[in-house]
């Protein structure tokens, strides 16, 4: 079999930190080949090796048989070097059939356009992956997963034989996520290599034929996707057991924390929701998307107030108009996307954890850094954020880090209900892990805890009660001990409406 990409001892070092530290890695025609590592294994910078953006310090590539010196991103395309990165490089003003003909094709200063055909064929890519979206219609009022899929198309229609889709499920509903697979195993039938990255190990083993696995900067491993198990995986990449990624509940929930009555909103979709949340309890939202969990985090939240019903906090009935009532009541929100409203990655972590208490810091707007930092230290200790210390911007940090930080701005409000919508999308297995514990030790002190989730055994996993909600409206609610991944799939699906008090 053809070898398409052969990289051996790749080094690169930014100043003292060595990203790579000797890997290797090869890609062979009609293969997808996995590629896996913790938050800061060296996939990123990997991946910039083999697309041009970084020249290694030490290393050799070969595409194709044929040594490759000083790759750039315009020397990697015409190499038939495609990458589909988890956000999506488009111009948001121009039509999709626009973003899709500049990627194909250089336009001559002057020249005549040809938009019958280039429509058309943005329509045939389009068609052959499958996806439902109009050649006319302008980027920047698509949504994340369609543009997912221009990406897709523009790979396609470049002919790539070298494809690198880093986390391309990560917005993807599970119709997408099938076409997706398709596309996939399109590619490698018709001699296409794939190299994949995902933190989601059920869709390796869906689709991958080997694995190489990156720790700390190194290969650790290549092998047949089929001589690993799940846990023999994780073991590589995080260089131990991670026996527990779903710890046990250990305390009974308490006295009811949020109670909501019948509340609905007309703006977001959601209908007539009557949920209860204790002190103790991690409440988890499963349902596919679009089916009204986020919107529901953003009436309680203020974002989107309610139109009808009640909500109670603590027994009282409770007005929430905006995010400061919310807040001023005890309410704390984790969105979903943590780069565009979790984290400004330009403003360092002290400032990030306690963006929501300038007023209690900084009372009468006298600047207090050392209670500040104090704070932002306490918080790195408590949750342990992998960080060279306050100062440090919050783009530095790992995913996994990130979505801690988040997390701290919202525990540093001292809330009685924290609202976590993706807790952990997109971060590898063990900071994973890591996140599943904080939230356990959290409502162990008695927070209680509504979190929205789409990865199942996640919420199979750590809630101790499953609600279910369909078209905007809750339509099961099932005992954690009891919940099964059939019966949750069904009730999201509308084939099965069951309640278990």
């Amino acid at each position: 079999m053809e070898t398409l990409l052969q990289l051996s001892d790749i080094k690169k070092s930014f100043g003292a930190v060595r990203a790579l530290k000797g890997v290797s890695f090869e890609l062979l025609a009609g293969e997808v080949h996995a590629l896996l590592g913790e938050n800061g294994a060296g996939k990123s910078t990997l991946i910039k090796v083999i697309t041009g953006a970084h020249l290694p310090d030490a290393g050799n590539i070969h595409v194709c048989g044929h040594i490759v010196h000083s790759l750039t991103p315009a020397k990697a395309q015409e190499l038939g070097i495609a990458c589909i990165y988890q956000q999506p490089a488009l111009f948001p003003d121009l039509s999709v059939a626009e973003n899709i003909g500049l990627r194909l094709k250089k336009i001559p200063a002057y020249a005549k356009m040809d938009w019958t055909g280039q429509r058309s064929r943005a329509a045939e890519l389009l068609k052959r992956i499958g996806a439902e979206i109009s050649p006319d219609a302008e980027v920047g009022t698509l949504s994340m997963p369609e543009q997912q899929l221009v990406e897709i198309a523009c790979a396609l229609g470049s002919g790539a034989r070298i494809v690198i889709m880093d986390e391309p499920t990560a917005s993807l509903t599970q119709k997408e996520q099938h076409l997706l697979f398709a596309v996939v195993r399109d590619l490698r039938a018709a001699g296409v290599g794939v190299v994949y990255i995902s933190h989601r190990l059920e869709e390796i083993f869906a689709l991958a034929d080997r694995v190489t696995v990156l720790r700390d900067g190194e290969s650790v491993g290549t092998n047949a996707v089929d001589q690993l198990t799940e846990s023999q995986m994780i073991q590589l990449m995080v260089g131990r057991e991670v026996s527990a990624i779903y710890p046990p509940a250990e305390c009974e929930p308490g006295a009811v924390v949020l109670e909501m009555k019948h509340v609905s909103c007309a703006d977001s979709g959601v209908h007539d929701v009557s949920l209860t949340v204790k002190a103790g309890e991690i409440v988890g939202m499963a349902g596919l998307v679009g089916a009204g969990r986020t919107e529901l985090a953003r009436i309680l939240f203020g974002i989107t107030p309610a139109s009808a019903g009640e909500i109670l906090l603590d027994g009282k009935a409770v007005s929430i108009s905006s995010p400061r009532d919310a807040i001023a009541h005890g309410i704390a929100y984790v969105p979903e996307d943590r780069r565009k409203h979790g984290v400004i990655l330009e403003l360092p972590i002290a400032h990030n954890i306690t963006m929501a208490i300038h007023q209690k810091i900084f009372p009468q707007h006298f600047l207090r850094n050392n209670a500040e930092t104090t704070l932002a230290m306490q918080m790195i200790s408590d949750l342990g954020i992998k960080a060279y210390g306050p100062d440090a911007p919050g783009g530095s940090l790992s995913g996994g880090n990130q979505q801690k930080v988040s997390v701290a701005r919202w525990l540093a409000t001292k809330p009685r209900l924290l609202i976590l919508d993706e807790p952990t999308q997109g971060v590898d297995v063990g900071a994973k892990s890591e996140i599943h514990k904080i939230i356990r030790a959290l409502a162990k002190e008695g927070l209680a805890v509504l979190m929205i989730s789409s990865d199942l055994p996640e919420v199979l996993g750590m809630s101790d009660r499953v609600a279910v909600m369909r078209g905007g409206q809750l339509v099961s609610i099932v005992a954690g001990e009891n919940a099964e991944a059939a019966e949750i799939m069904a009730a999201a699906l509308g084939h099965n409406s069951k309640e278990v008090a």
